[in-house]
């Protein structure tokens, strides 16, 4: 296949495009560059490498591709919050158009990267596809407004895919630590503490960045009637957890940092565990290659080896809301 993937330099798109490659796919990645330099280990470069803002894309950009991965966007909820209105200029406005364009050449599927962050405030436990969204951000506001508008492009020769990633972690060529499973690793390693900012007590759904793009993957092939327009959560049952025991497992790795409560976001609303029944439903042959467990060991020896430090954690390479800050010029 040729595929188009979106953000291919990212936390996952670096991933993404490995394993594309491993598969023996064409790919052309597309990326603005927002973070140039802040690779921590080489990146598998795409076959084709178009620098190219995903609002300004055209026709000819996508023609002759047998699928569209759109990864792009502001990516977390602090960035999402640093302006509403490009959040959704980016996250929405630029993620529909491409959709269109893409209806419009005749790319058959077009899989887009949504969150289980659009559960927000979770009206009870284990949430599964159906149950209500409870949007706590701008940027879970724009994946709920991208899944609603492009669902209804949907067509017989047109099939959007909706991947409700859980909250990811581990290593990536391109490491961020502004996630809350890396960054308390990070805190753990710089500071001899693991700074947990809420009380420890919301749940998050969470899965490895490679896991991620192995879904992607994943989806690209299944049949069409199995995945077509419907949103998934990709993670797994037994992968969710509370922070605080996301703090216990640093603890166990890192036996010389202790937990500190600091409490300087409160108590923090943003509390859900999500069902996965579906993604094995859809996707049966898929599992997961990560448990907590096994991406945090990984992580963790890459931080060590890599000597990760203070001047690390309180830099803009691993932040991306601090390289951001520095580089709006190139969303404006």
């Amino acid at each position: 296949m040729k595929v188009f993937v979106t953000g291919h330099k990212g936390y996952i798109g670096s991933h993404l495009v490995d394993i594309l490659k491993q598969e023996g796919h064409t790919v052309v990645g597309c990326d603005l560059g927002l973070f140039d330099g802040c690779a921590w280990e080489k990146v598998v470069p795409a076959d084709i490498d178009l620098v190219k803002d995903t609002r300004k894309l055209e026709a000819k950009d996508i023609q002759g591709c047998d699928a569209i991965m759109h990864l792009a966007a502001l990516s977390n909820d602090p960035m999402g919050a640093l302006d509403g209105g490009l959040t959704l200029d980016v996250n929405r406005d630029a993620s529909v158009r491409l959709a269109k364009l893409a209806k419009q050449v005749g790319v058959p599927r077009f899989l887009f990267a949504g969150s289980c962050s659009v559960y927000g405030k979770g009206v009870k436990l284990d949430l599964d596809e159906s149950d209500p969204l409870q949007p706590l951000t701008a940027y879970a506001q724009s994946k709920i407004e991208s899944e609603i508008e492009i669902s209804k492009l949907a067509s017989e020769h047109f099939s959007p895919v909706f991947l409700r990633n859980s909250t990811a972690y581990g290593h990536s060529p391109m490491l961020r630590i502004d996630l809350v499973v890396n960054n308390l690793i990070g805190s753990a390693l710089a500071y001899g503490e693991i700074r947990i900012q809420s009380d420890g007590s919301p749940w998050r759904p969470l899965i490895h960045c490679r896991d991620i793009a192995r879904a992607f993957a994943a989806f690209s092939q299944a049949p069409r009637d199995a995945v077509h327009n419907k949103a998934v959560n990709v993670g797994a049952n037994k992968e969710n957890f509370q922070v605080r025991d996301v703090g216990n497992q640093v603890e166990r790795l890192v036996p010389s940092a202790k937990i500190t409560y600091t409490g300087e976001v409160g108590a923090d609303p943003r509390n859900y565990r999500v069902k996965f029944d579906m993604l094995g439903r859809v996707l049966p042959g898929f599992k997961l290659q990560y448990s907590l467990q096994s991406g945090m060991e990984e992580l963790h020896k890459k931080m060590v080896d890599h000597k990760f430090s203070k001047a690390d954690f309180e830099g803009e390479q691993f932040v991306r809301l601090r390289t951001l800050k520095n580089r709006m010029q190139l969303l404006r």
